[in-house]
């Protein structure tokens, strides 16, 4: 019975990329702000062969690693969530999704408003916890919705639970999800309820992202085609509008994404389980928290021994991140990094070095190969000889 378990680490980049410049993002390396904190600890993650990754400036080196590592680099015009979820999957956005740092057009806050019936408050790039803060108020006032953006391609929506209904803010983000297509297709409409008084604003856990559609075929869309369980816990879900999934369960954060994920080692199924663990990125890059992150990070490693204490003879475990997030820089946006990737497990030799590989694709078409499956995505697979 194979099974191959693909935990995302959402954020976690190891350096800037020869393009970083291009982002922005000189000098960004997540991994490497979040160790200079006392509070990081990661020996578990050093004994599979992190730190032995190329370019990896941190700890010392494992003499005898028990896993296999490489380099991560993306090969799509981007460094959000989306985009990288997709080319972790095999499919590589040669065009960025559309960003607005001067907010969105006249033409589409009217259309939403006059679906929606609803006014705009805000419209254009700002911290999620922040605009709350700002805008919090006039919103409980006028019922008008704060739309924001960001470095990233997002539409989002925020409103007070008393004011807007969860469902009802679903609602208007599915008429938004609706509307944003084509040359307006941003990759994620995310609504962001919360609740409390002026002063006092908070987000809860009731966001809910509604993706854009993988226009081309995945790793997922593969395995389903072959008959084998696809199932995502976290965002993995909505990242993929659903397409490829035959299971999934959300969760409320690392710790409920990491004992959902553990209760999957005791099910029987044959095919993947893809797990986002998002409050790298959501609580602690953004909000440009190095202790919180490193806290995240050493909360990971702990668990990790039990991941690989549950894996049976024919699993397969790839640990991964999709962009990065450095919490030590200015910016609270993404950074163009390259990813880690370590693995353990059935077909892996341990202490191989793959060094930098060419694409997240490269993950996708590894599934694809232990599965037995003739790949007709981007990427070429790591069980393959070079």
């Amino acid at each position: 019975m194979k099974r191959v378990f693909l935990i995302v680490l959402d954020s976690v980049g190891i350096g800037e990329m020869p393009d970083a410049a291009e982002y922005h993002d000189e000098g960004s390396n997540t991994l490497k702000a979040a160790s200079s904190s006392e509070f990081f600890h990661m020996l578990n993650m050093k004994k599979l062969g992190l730190f032995n990754i190329d370019g990896v400036e941190i700890g010392e080196k494992e003499t005898a690693p028990a896993g296999a590592f490489a380099r991560m680099t993306e090969q799509s015009k981007g460094k959000d969530t989306t985009i990288g979820h997709w080319e972790i999957a095999g499919l590589v956005s040669r065009r960025p999704l559309p960003t607005y740092p001067k907010g969105f057009p006249k033409e589409i806050t009217e259309q939403f408003s006059r679906r929606t019936g609803r006014g705009v408050l805000c419209n254009r790039p700002y911290s999620g916890t922040e605009v709350i803060k700002d805008y919090g108020a006039e919103h409980m006032k006028t019922g008008d919705l704060i739309v924001y953006t960001s470095a990233d391609s997002v539409f989002q929506v925020a409103a007070h639970e008393s004011v807007v209904p969860v469902e009802e803010l679903y609602r208007y983000c599915e008429i938004a999800r609706e509307m944003l297509q084509g040359e307006h297709g941003v990759g994620r409409v995310i609504a962001r309820p919360f609740i409390g008084e002026d002063g006092n604003f908070t987000r809860t856990t009731n966001r809910h992202d509604f993706s854009l559609q993988p226009p081309q075929t995945t790793m997922l869309d593969q395995l389903k085609e072959e008959g084998l369980d696809v199932i995502g816990v976290g965002k993995i879900n909505d990242i993929f509008a659903g397409k490829g999934i035959t299971e999934f369960v959300r969760t409320s954060g690392n710790a409920d994404g990491i004992d959902k994920s553990i209760s999957y080692f005791s099910k029987d199924f044959t095919g993947i389980c893809f797990v986002n663990l998002v409050d790298y990125d959501m609580l602690y890059g953004h909000r440009n928290d190095v202790d919180g992150y490193a806290k995240a990070l050493t909360y990971f490693d702990g668990r990790l021994p039990e991941i690989l204490t549950a894996m049976r003879e024919e699993d397969l475990l790839m640990i991964t991140a999709d962009h990065g997030c450095d919490p030590s820089t200015p910016s609270t946006d993404h950074s163009r990094e390259y990813t880690p990737l370590v693995m353990a497990g059935a077909g892996v030799r341990p202490g191989t070095n793959y060094h930098t590989r060419d694409s997240f694709a490269d993950i996708g078409a590894t599934v694809l190969d232990y599965f037995g499956i003739r790949s007709r995505i981007s990427g070429t697979s790591l069980l393959t000889p070079s």
